[in-house]
């Protein structure tokens, strides 16, 4: 935010300072980075491999539950009937199942943010080195991309910069 903040204010400062008519030959853009990251192919991309590299160990995660369901389920249905022994064997079971189940589940949401995290910065990247090329050859003089209150229009690059995503996407097919 502190250099989107100063980005402004040294791009007002060089506006103020410079001639009017340098303002008239600026070429200002802007990319909606919402937007992009929804749409970008390369985020489809990065969804697939997630869900096929944690498909397995979600699957374990639903065993787990499923083991702990029919455990709670025996206990309810035959626990008056069991020796207090064999009843107290299954609490434990249960238990220790509970427990196991919550540490998996939460080493799961960690690695699976950590690695989401990983491919977001992946794109994020990739994005900006596209926005750096689309403005170096459509001579912009300043792109902005994220923190954007109000942009019309005339300044969104947004649909350029997913039109050479796809492309890159398609050239690496």
């Amino acid at each position: 935010m502190k250099i989107l903040n100063r980005s402004l204010w040294l791009f007002l400062a060089l506006v103020l300072a410079g001639p009017t008519q340098a303002l008239a030959e600026l070429k200002l853009g802007y990319v909606d980075a919402a937007r992009l990251l929804e749409k970008a192919p390369q985020a489809d991309l990065a969804t697939k491999r997630l869900k096929e590299e944690f498909a397995p160990r979600e699957e374990d995660i639903f065993t787990l539950q499923k083991e702990v369901t029919e455990s709670e389920d025996q206990l309810r249905l035959n626990g008056d009937v069991m020796t207090e022994e064999g009843r107290r064997k299954i609490e434990r079971q249960v238990i220790a199942n509970k427990r196991d189940l919550r540490r998996i589940q939460d080493e799961f949401r960690e690695d699976l943010t950590f690695r989401r995290n990983e491919e977001i910065a992946k794109i994020q990247v990739l994005v900006r080195q596209v926005i750096e090329l689309v403005g170096k050859e459509e001579k912009f003089d300043l792109i902005l991309y994220e923190g954007i209150a109000y942009a019309s229009q005339q300044v969104d690059l947004t649909n350029k910069i997913l039109e050479r995503l796809n492309k890159e996407v398609e050239a690496n097919k």
